[in-house]
């Protein structure tokens, strides 16, 4: 072989693997995460995430807080999990249930999705569930492997409908731009997304890491100029 065949075939090759390496890179992928949520500079709990695969397009979404200092004070729903549905247009949520723990009704959320009949039905702590779907209608926890799913695929969407106890909310996405993000895992690249709902003063944004499938290394919420509270990611394990 010549060194000009030889030359060509091993470009030929390399394109090869890194054309393997791309779409493996742009299809969602099991994870685990920890994190540490901040409210005015003290740590009030340790989360952790983990998105596991439990058939060919059926996932597995859950997130167990533990609550720490003067966390233990706050109301809230330390132990999620979300079944959904990954399709070619996106992710479809099955089921989200949700409680503190302790079974409290007033903390407890059960969803069931049926997307043959086009209706969402459950119990929104304490208030009954009822409502049609449109295709954007995600849960609390499936938004996230929603925004997800969607950067992997080249999108970035305008918009989710969350469920609630008052009905359904449109909450608005967009991205803002780029940053280098010192994290506990050393310094990654980063793009950022904000998230808003209309004539709401809160604005949510992630600092999503493209090298590591779009998974968010830090969440902030504010209030006007107010942080209300950060998640700082401090492990994260993919497979």
């Amino acid at each position: 072989m010549r060194p000009a065949e030889r030359a060509a075939s091993l470009l030929l090759a390399l394109a090869a693997v890194f054309a393997v390496d791309l779409a493996h890179a742009d299809e969602l992928q099991p994870f685990e995460a920890s994190y540490h949520w901040i409210w005015h500079g003290m740590t009030v709990a340790a989360s952790t995430v983990t998105l596991a695969r439990a058939a060919d397009d059926t996932w597995h979404y859950s997130s167990k807080s533990e609550p720490r200092g003067i966390g233990r004070a706050f109301s809230e729903r330390p132990r999620q999990m979300s079944v959904l549905r990954v399709t070619p247009h996106g992710v479809q949520p099955l089921s989200y249930d949700a409680d503190d723990g302790t079974g409290s009704s007033k903390r407890t959320v059960k969803l069931r999705f049926d997307w043959q009949t086009q209706r969402v039905t459950g119990i929104y702590e304490e208030a009954p569930i009822d409502l049609g779907l449109k295709d954007d209608v995600q849960d609390d926890s499936s938004v996230q492997v929603a925004l997800m799913e969607a950067l992997l695929r080249g999108v970035t969407p305008s918009h989710f409908t969350l469920v609630d106890k008052t009905g359904l909310r449109e909450y608005r996405y967009a991205r803002e731009g780029e940053a280098t993000l010192a994290t506990a895992l050393g310094r990654i690249p980063t793009v950022i997304y904000r998230s808003e709902r209309a004539n709401s003063p809160r604005v949510t944004r992630f600092w999503c890491a493209p090298q590591q499938g779009y998974v968010p290394l830090r969440v902030e919420q504010k209030r006007g100029d107010d942080v209300q509270w950060t998640m700082e990611i401090t492990q994260l394990r993919r497979e």
